[in-house]
């Protein structure tokens, strides 16, 4: 894992997170392409992902890009287990705790009786997983990625940061709008956070593709 302060990595990730949704957005259109109507949620990643693994660029620029990816606790004796799976994450190198992990939830789903803005959903089935620790724990940085099946990215990034607050994320130390530096379609803003009783703060970088 990250050796030292893991603060000193932040820069790192930042640039890996800047440079891995360059790729996502290049090959969101075709990934659009292949989705039937109101996709879930693992339909939309597999094909993202499996569009990525084939894209040159994404393969010349990673080391390795996973789906379903199962970070790794460990017991008092050393024994290894599971902690879940996180969606997607970039393996950095060949440590497989060094990772910048992707969160994939939907949001403004379309049914008969509305729309529904899942944003309930993306913090306490996404966001909090990070801020709890159970993935990315003891690395500075995390990422969610929001799939807007009507491509109401305003109405969809306004209701998310409403439901940080709402679902008690109250630790949030700040929630930037970082409109100058969207990455084509992507709408993207960043959140921090305080996890509990370790005080180490962790920063949650948002991306929010329509569809």
């Amino acid at each position: 894992m990250a050796a030292g302060d893991p603060t000193a990595w932040v820069g790192r990730f930042r640039s890996v997170d800047k440079r891995f949704l360059e790729r996502v957005v290049a090959v969101w259109p075709r990934c659009l392409s292949v989705l039937p109507q109101q996709p879930d949620e693992d339909t939309i990643t597999e094909n993202l992902v499996n569009l990525l693994l084939s894209d040159p660029e994404t393969r010349r620029g990673f080391h390795w890009i996973e789906y379903q990816y199962e970070p790794f606790d460990y017991t008092p004796e050393g024994t290894a287990r599971s902690k879940g799976s996180v969606d997607m994450a970039i393996i950095l190198d060949q440590d497989r705790d060094t990772y910048l992990a992707y969160e994939c939830k939907r949001l403004n789903e379309l049914r008969d009786d509305g729309r529904r803005s899942l944003a309930g959903r993306y913090v306490t089935d996404g966001l909090s997983r990070f801020v709890e620790g159970q993935y990315s724990d003891n690395l500075p940085v995390g990422c969610m990625l929001g799939y807007v099946l009507d491509g109401d990215v305003q109405y969809a990034a306004a209701r998310v940061r409403a439901a940080i607050v709402e679902r008690g994320q109250e630790v949030a130390l700040d929630m930037m709008p970082r409109d100058d530096i969207a990455i084509g379609v992507a709408t993207r803003f960043y959140s921090h956070h305080r996890r509990g009783s370790k005080g180490a703060v962790i920063e949650v970088r948002h991306a929010l593709l329509p569809m």
